[in-house]
C-alpha cells in the first residue's frame, strides 16, 4: 500500500506533485531508504543515490478480478499513463522510453547501478516515460512509469525523479 491508495487518478495532481519534488535535494550518496507516511505506514517516497522515487495513484487491488473486469482496470491505468504522459509531454517536450531489462534486473538487480536497483526491490519493472535534463530546474531528469508486482497487486503509476541522465542500465550480461 502507499499514500495514493483509495485516491482517484488526477492528472493536475500528479503533475503537481511531479513538478513540486523537482527541487527537492537529492542525496548525493548513500543507500536507498524509503520513508513511510507517520499516520499510516504506508509507503510515501524513497530516496537514494541521486534519486527520489514516490508514488503518484494506486489502483484497487485485483484479487479476485479476472478477465475483462481485470482488462478494464488494465486499460484505465494505461490511459491514466498516456494523460499524465501527454500533460509532461505538453511542459517539457518529447519524452523518450528507456526500456528495463526485467529478466535480468529480476534475477541480480545487485548489479545494476541505482536508480535501478530500487526500481527493483519496489517491484518497479515497467519502462520508464523520460524526460530531461528538464528546464528550470537544477540538473533533474523525471520519469513515470507504470507497475504491478503481481497479477493481485494493485496497478501503479510511480515517478522518479534523479541526478544524474536516466538511460538504459547496464549490468549483468548486458553491454551498453
Amino acid at each position: 500500500m502507499t499514500t495514493r491508495s483509495g485516491a482517484p487518478f488526477d492528472t493536475c495532481r500528479a503533475v503537481s506533485a511531479l513538478r513540486a519534488r523537482l527541487t527537492t535535494p537529492l542525496p548525493p550518496a548513500g543507500p536507498a531508504a524509503d520513508e513511510d507516511d507517520p499516520a499510516t505506514g504506508e509507503w510515501a517516497l524513497t530516496r537514494g543515490d541521486g534519486f527520489l522515487l514516490f508514488p503518484l495513484w494506486e489502483g484497487e487491488p485485483l484479487t479476485g478480478v479476472y478477465g475483462p473486469a481485470w482488462n478494464e482496470a488494465e486499460t484505465a491505468a494505461e490511459a491514466h499513463l498516456r494523460a499524465l504522459t501527454a500533460e509532461l509531454d505538453r511542459h517539457w517536450g518529447p519524452h523518450r522510453t528507456v526500456p528495463l531489462p526485467v529478466p535480468p534486473l529480476r534475477a541480480r538487480p545487485e548489479g545494476f547501478p541505482e536508480p535501478f536497483r530500487t526500481l527493483a526491490a519496489k517491484d518497479c519493472y515497467g519502462d520508464l516515460t523520460v524526460w530531461g535534463p528538464l528546464p528550470g530546474a537544477p540538473e533533474r531528469w523525471a520519469a513515470v512509469s507504470l507497475n504491478q508486482s503481481d497479477g493481485d497487486a494493485p496497478l501503479l503509476l510511480t515517478a522518479l525523479i534523479s541526478a544524474r541522465p536516466l538511460t538504459e542500465p547496464a549490468g549483468p550480461d548486458r553491454r551498453r
